[in-house]
């Protein structure tokens, strides 16, 4: 099974990523995981992609392409995998389908999944993180014992404008891959607002009933 896992920030792709690989028993691969990988490692594309990380700028799609094909060549990935955070694009959804399609195969299905901006909202916003121990609380679904305690402090990434910002950032260039796989029939939309495992459930049903057709 060859799925991507997308929709916008605060969804819960992170978990639901972990949950759903897990179930199908395919590697969850994840952009970050992939940079992380190359950059401490000190490959060649590590090196170069740290240029640009180095300097503030966003790393090419062309640098980001190569690393996702060195991951998808493992052994692991030979049978299947889950990606999580790419494609970010329809250029680099292209780009899959054509390294997909060098070694005989194709992407089985696309997971959107679904959340509201409001609820998205309602989840970063309410984020805190200790400063003395860098847990990270949420003001209504783990609280801490003082809400108001100067220990606390809120991320920047976490600020209601900053999110709203990051979801139009998302609109305009990742939700159009959405049409792009709704057009090759690879699409499926995920209600993702409520309990993870109720989520991931509604994902593997979904993921069911599309592979026994």
């Amino acid at each position: 099974m060859r799925l991507v896992l997308v929709g916008p920030p605060g969804a819960g792709k992170g978990t639901q990523a972990e949950f759903i690989a897990g179930e199908l028993g395919v590697p969850k691969i994840s952009t970050g995981d992939i940079f992380r990988a190359n950059v401490s490692g000190g490959t060649p594309l590590g090196l170069e992609a740290k240029r640009y990380m180095d300097a503030g700028d966003l790393v090419p799609d062309d640098v980001t392409n190569r690393m996702v094909a060195d991951r998808l060549a493992a052994e692991d990935a030979r049978d299947g995998f889950l990606l999580d955070g790419y494609p970010r694009n329809t250029e680099q959804a292209e780009v899959l389908d054509g390294l997909l399609e060098e070694r005989g195969h194709v992407l089985d299905l696309a997971l959107e999944l679904v959340v509201g901006d409001d609820e998205i909202v309602r989840r970063l916003s309410g984020r805190r993180v200790s400063k003395s121990t860098g847990k990270v609380y949420h003001l209504e679904f783990d609280p801490p014992e003082d809400p108001d305690s100067p220990d606390l402090y809120q991320r920047s990434d976490d600020q209601p404008e900053t999110i709203k910002n990051r979801l139009k950032v998302y609109a305009e260039q990742t939700e159009p891959i959405m049409g792009y796989y709704e057009e090759r029939g690879k699409l499926v939309r995920i209600d993702a607002v409520g309990d993870v495992e109720d989520v991931t459930g509604r994902a593997m049903a979904a993921v069911r009933e599309r592979t026994a057709k």
